[in-house]
């Protein structure tokens, strides 16, 4: 027979405190993150915000750039003067046509390369660094190599061509010839860009679409194209921020601006102002002001992104 006996519950014995650690120690123990993200704020805020914080303040002023010459404060003075500027118009028309020339470099012929050597196996590190060599190359020493190329009478391309075209020195080829060789410094790496992103997209996609009975040109548009899209997206942002900015060095190389303002695009406008006209206060306020609207379309474009952008989740 089994006998159950109910023993009494032990008394429950005191709660052991936990000591808090100090204030100190606490912070010593989460320091570590922001310690290593220090050097990287520091020179951003250096070399970015404070700049940029000063040209704002510099834009409100009107000073030669001479240290002996105090600065003239003039309210919005620069700003008025600025859209009252008659090549303000032109310049902004000459860089809309260099992002519309470069877009088709740094993101249509990308995506032909890439998805016609996407299965490229042999030599494939040999042929990434063939794309990418003309990115290593500085502008100046590219554009050094291009005046010579395209001398009127002993240049390579007016030889093979069969003319004697003084490329440089053609309104309208002149901002042609900054586009494709700007185009061409791009063009190695967008492709890596677009490499990068179709290495990325799942097989097993394209083999259950083609099990479906969908065709090549099917898998290609409704799924290896949608997929790609963050990538696509990423180029063409880039191209539309930079690419105008890309030409400069090539410009103050070969044209300076020229022939007759044809290669002057808004960048290359605010450095002549500012460092030709001697007139820091209106060149900041072109700089601001292209800030304030490449920020607006960056914004935008960032937004489309969201919504028009398919990821492999």
């Amino acid at each position: 027979m089994t006998v159950f006996v109910e023993l009494p519950a032990p008394e429950p014995g005191p709660v052991p405190e936990v000591s808090r650690p100090s204030l100190p120690r606490r912070v010593l123990r989460g320091a570590p993150p922001y310690l290593y993200l220090a050097p990287a704020v520091a020179l951003l805020v250096i070399w970015t915000y404070r700049p940029l914080v000063q040209t704002a303040q510099l834009s409100f002023y009107s000073w030669n750039l001479l240290p002996t010459t105090p600065m003239t404060p003039v309210g919005l003075g620069n700003y008025e003067r600025l859209l009252a500027q008659p090549e303000i118009g032109d310049a902004v028309w000459r860089t809309v046509l260099v992002v519309l020339g470069v877009l088709p470099f740094s993101v249509v012929i990308p995506v032909l390369v890439g998805m016609l050597t996407r299965h490229v196996r042999r030599m494939k590190t040999l042929y990434q660094a063939l794309v990418f060599a003309p990115m290593l190359v500085a502008p100046v020493a590219s554009a050094a190599v291009w005046q010579w190329l395209l001398a009127p009478r002993a240049g390579a391309v007016n030889r093979l061509l069969g003319t004697t075209t003084n490329w440089l020195q053609d309104p309208e080829g002149a901002q042609v010839v900054v586009i494709l060789i700007t185009g061409w410094h791009v063009l190695g790496f967008a492709t890596l860009i677009v490499a990068a992103g179709l290495s990325g997209i799942s097989g097993d996609y394209a083999e259950a679409a083609a099990l479906d009975g969908a065709s090549r040109w099917q898998i290609t548009r409704w799924v290896t194209f949608p997929l790609l899209s963050p990538t696509l997206v990423f180029l063409t942002l880039m191209t539309i921020l930079l690419s105008a900015q890309w030409t400069f060095p090539l410009i103050e190389t070969l044209t300076q601006g020229g022939p007759a303002d044809a290669t002057t695009n808004i960048y290359y406008l605010l450095w002549d102002v500012g460092f030709r006209s001697y007139d820091a206060g209106l060149s900041a306020a072109a700089g601001m002001a292209l800030f304030v609207v490449f920020s607006a379309i960056a914004a935008l474009l960032v937004w489309l992104s969201d919504r028009l952008t398919f990821h492999d989740n």
